[in-house]
């Protein structure tokens, strides 16, 4: 997977923010394809049918890019790296490699190389954000029953 290292450049930002407000200007809210003439640097036009969900997505890359981010696009069945696993998650790799020992996170092995499905990080990612939600409410539930402010 190959992950793009440097910042757009300020005429990148610029033609991203145009090309993004033009694009979503025109999204079917359908769902079904669109279809497109693109002129290549020859100057042959070529018609091109894109499926809606790759429009949305292209609309979000070039919103992402017009606003100076980086775009890292990561197929949803795809195995990843430790590092990569300890990107999404924000934490460091020691601390992800214990998860995988664990058996926390699913994963398999080939040779010496760990390679974790992205489904399984997410789903781990999305239990993480469950249990935080829960322990903020139970907290702020003992703050009201303490300070008895009743709201």
């Amino acid at each position: 997977m190959e992950t793009i290292q440097t910042l757009p450049s300020a005429e990148e930002v610029a033609l991203a923010k145009i090309s993004s407000q033009e694009l979503s200007a025109i999204l079917p809210v359908d769902g079904h394809a669109s279809t497109f003439d693109i002129t290549s640097a020859d100057g042959e036009v070529h018609k091109i049918t894109i499926p809606s969900g790759a429009l949305k997505l292209m609309v979000e890359v070039l919103t992402q890019l017009g606003q100076g981010n980086v775009v890292n696009i990561t197929p949803i069945h795809a195995e990843l790296t430790t590092q990569e696993g300890a990107d999404i998650l924000n934490i460091s790799r020691p601390t992800f490699i214990k998860l995988l020992d664990s058996g926390v996170v699913p994963h398999s092995r080939t040779g010496n190389r760990r390679k974790i499905a992205f489904t399984e990080i997410m789903k781990y990612k999305e239990k993480l954000e469950t249990q935080r939600l829960q322990s903020l409410n139970t907290l702020s539930e003992l703050d009201q029953d303490i300070q008895g402010m009743g709201y």
